[in-house]
């Protein structure tokens, strides 16, 4: 693959330290193929960053489109993580269609328009972050379909929930809101009021409603997975996250829209091994 397991460990530990921790707990001979695929993802998420204009973000996730579509042969095996990351893809059979919908899906960072429905929320962390657990799956798995769909599209978007209530403050100061329109309507407040900066408790109505979203999935994601063998659940340590994140959250109430929820690392290591070892 080019890069030793614990080279892509250690990029992934610096890229994203909570599913670099779920490698961990995974068989030594997935944890190359996992942090590839973790490492790719974290390539597409961060472009926001990273491109001062939504065209450049457009054209490098065309660019990783077309790479997996085996457009991009000769530049893709120069590549660091495209040579590895196609490896994995032929190796475990993952799904050429789940790559081409995560980087559809990521298009949505690259603008300032608000969500427009829960529903398209969970259209958007289902072809996202619950798509990127079920393919992880795969992997563990061996290649073949794991029974896993249920389990992982709940997962997804309540570890995704978790994550978008991090990056609030970042996101408002972007001119992102990605609490959904309807979410928002619901408790008295609007998009363009989110981010004007003024203080309303419907704010903190908004934030609960998004916690109990968040909270609604993961319970079904923990019902999904007592279904799922013990072999597949090293991607769904990142629920112990979710969960802490919720309770810190609906402490903060409305500061969580301008000031983040944050976790110690030594919180979220505890929180992903307890999740791991299921207790």
């Amino acid at each position: 693959m080019g890069d030793t397991t614990g080279d892509l460990l250690n990029k992934l530990r610096e890229a994203d330290r909570e599913r670099y921790l779920s490698v961990l707990f995974a068989p030594e001979d997935k944890r190359a193929a996992l942090a590839t695929l973790y490492l790719f993802n974290a390539e597409t998420a961060r472009l926001r960053d990273i491109v001062s204009e939504p065209l450049p973000g457009e054209i490098r996730l065309q660019w990783w489109r077309e790479v997996i579509d085996g457009d991009r042969a000769e530049e893709a095996g120069q590549h660091p993580l495209a040579a590895p990351l196609l490896e994995t893809i032929d190796r475990y059979d993952l799904p050429a269609t789940a790559f081409d919908n995560l980087l559809e899906a990521r298009i949505f960072d690259l603008y300032d328009d608000p969500m427009p429905a829960r529903t398209d929320l969970e259209g958007y962390l289902g072809e996202t972050a619950s798509a990127l657990i079920q393919m992880a799956c795969q992997i563990l798995n061996g290649g073949a379909a794991p029974p896993t769909a249920d389990a992982a599209g709940h997962a997804g978007v309540a570890y995704g929930i978790a994550n978008l209530i991090r990056q609030m403050p970042v996101h408002r100061a972007r001119g992102q809101v990605y609490l959904p329109a309807d979410l928002l309507a619901a408790a008295g407040t609007g998009a363009n009021h989110w981010l004007a900066g003024e203080d309303d408790p419907a704010f903190a109505t908004a934030i609960s409603a998004f916690v109990a979203l968040g909270r609604d999935h993961l319970a079904r994601a923990d019902r999904a997975l007592a279904d799922v063998p013990k072999s597949l659940r090293s991607p769904f340590a990142v629920l112990g996250v979710a969960r802490a994140v919720f309770a810190r959250a609906e402490k903060a109430g409305d500061r969580a829209r301008v000031t983040p929820v944050t976790l110690s690392p030594v919180t979220v290591q505890w929180a992903m091994t307890r999740r791991a070892l299921g207790f």
